[in-house]
C-alpha cells in the first residue's frame, strides 16, 4: 500500500514539474533586459547585436526557446551561461555542495533546538519559561532573515570579532550564516511541536497511561511523541526546500559562494541558461521535501495512505 502510494506521488510530479518549468522559463524571459547587453562592447554596431542574439538562439519565439531548453534538459544539458561562458551544469556542481553544507546544519540545528524549545514549553509547567518560549517563537516568525544577519555581523563579526563578515574560509564562517538560517526554522519546528504535544495531551489514553502508573517520562518519550511527530515530520520536511530557497538572501549578504549567490549574480546579469538552471534546482528541493513529507507522513499514519489510494 505504501508503495502504491509513493508511485501515485511520484506520477503527480510530473505535472508540477512541467508547470513549474514553464513559469521559470517565462518569468525569465519576461524580465525587461537580456544578458546581450552585458556581452556587448562600448560603440557596438546594431549588426554586432542582432549577430549575437542569433549566435544565442533568442531571435526565435519563446515556443521554440523553451521546448529546446526542455529537451536539452532531459539529455542533462543545462545549456551554456551566455556571460560567464562555462556550461551551467559546471556553475551549479561548483556552488550547491556549498549551499547543501549550509542548508543541512541550518535544518539540524532549527530541528533539534526547535523540537526541544516545543518538548520544553508543552511539559514543563512554569509560567516564565513558557512565556519565554512563546516570546521566542512570535519573535522567530517575525524577523526577516536579512535584516536578523545583518545584526548578528554587526554584533558578532565587527564589534567582537568572534567570526568573519564574510566569505567560506572555514567552519567559524558558518555559524552566523547557519543562526540567520535556523533562527525562523526553530520558531516554527517549537510552534508546531508545542501545539502538537499539547493536543496529544488532551487524547483519553494518556489518562489511562496515568492510571497505570507510568511515569511521565515514559508517557512523553514512548507514547506521546510518536503521536505528536505526524505533523512535526512533516513541517520538517517541508523546511528541505524552504532551506534552501532561504539561503539565496543569506549567502548573498554574507559573501559566500552558493546556489543564492550565483542566481543573484545571474539576475543581475541577464543570463537566462544560469537563472533557469538556479531555479529548477530550488523547485525541486522544494519538491523533493514535499514528497519526503507526504511518504513520511503516509508511512506514519496508515490513515492518510488510505485516504489518498
Amino acid at each position: 500500500m505504501l508503495l502504491r502510494y509513493t508511485f501515485q506521488r511520484l506520477l503527480m510530479l510530473i505535472p508540477v514539474s512541467i508547470s513549474i518549468s514553464i513559469v521559470i522559463f517565462m518569468i525569465v524571459h519576461l524580465l525587461p533586459g537580456d544578458p546581450i547587453d552585458n556581452l556587448l562592447r562600448i560603440g557596438s554596431s546594431p549588426e554586432d547585436r542582432e549577430a549575437l542574439v542569433a549566435r544565442y538562439g533568442l531571435d526565435r519565439s519563446l515556443f521554440v526557446q523553451y521546448f529546446t531548453w526542455i529537451g536539452n534538459l532531459f539529455q542533462g544539458d543545462f545549456g551554456q551561461a551566455i556571460v560567464l561562458r562555462r556550461p551551467v551544469i559546471d556553475l551549479i556542481g561548483q556552488n550547491l555542495p556549498y549551499s547543501l553544507v549550509l542548508g543541512g546544519l541550518a535544518f539540524a540545528f532549527s530541528s533539534i533546538v526547535g523540537m526541544s524549545l516545543g518538548i520544553i514549553s508543552s511539559v514543563v509547567r512554569n509560567p516564565i519559561i513558557d512565556r519565554l518560549v512563546r516570546g521566542f517563537i512570535l519573535l522567530g516568525s517575525t524577523v526577516p532573515g536579512f535584516w536578523l544577519a545583518l545584526l548578528l555581523i554587526l554584533f558578532f563579526a565587527v564589534n567582537l570579532r568572534w567570526f568573519p563578515v564574510s566569505g567560506a574560509g572555514g567552519w567559524d564562517s558558518l555559524v552566523l550564516p547557519v543562526l540567520t538560517i535556523g533562527f525562523g526554522g526553530v520558531a516554527l519546528v517549537a510552534r508546531v511541536t508545542r501545539v502538537a504535544l499539547m493536543d496529544a495531551r488532551r487524547e483519553d489514553f494518556v489518562m489511562l497511561l496515568h492510571a497505570k502508573g507510568l511515569s511521565h517520562n515514559t508517557i512523553l518519550f514512548r507514547h506521546l511523541m510518536p503521536h505528536a511527530l505526524l505533523p512535526v515530520v512533516t513541517i520538517l520536511a517541508l523546511r528541505i526546500g524552504w532551506i534552501l530557497g532561504g539561503a539565496v538572501t543569506v549567502e548573498f549578504v554574507f559573501g559566500r559562494p552558493g546556489l543564492g549567490s550565483l542566481l543573484i549574480r545571474a539576475l543581475g546579469q541577464r543570463d537566462y541558461p544560469v537563472v533557469q538552471g538556479c531555479l529548477l534546482m530550488l523547485a525541486l528541493a522544494v519538491m523533493l521535501g514535499t514528497l519526503i513529507g507526504d511518504i513520511a507522513q503516509a508511512a506514519m499514519d496508515p490513515r492518510v495512505r488510505e485516504a489518498k489510494t
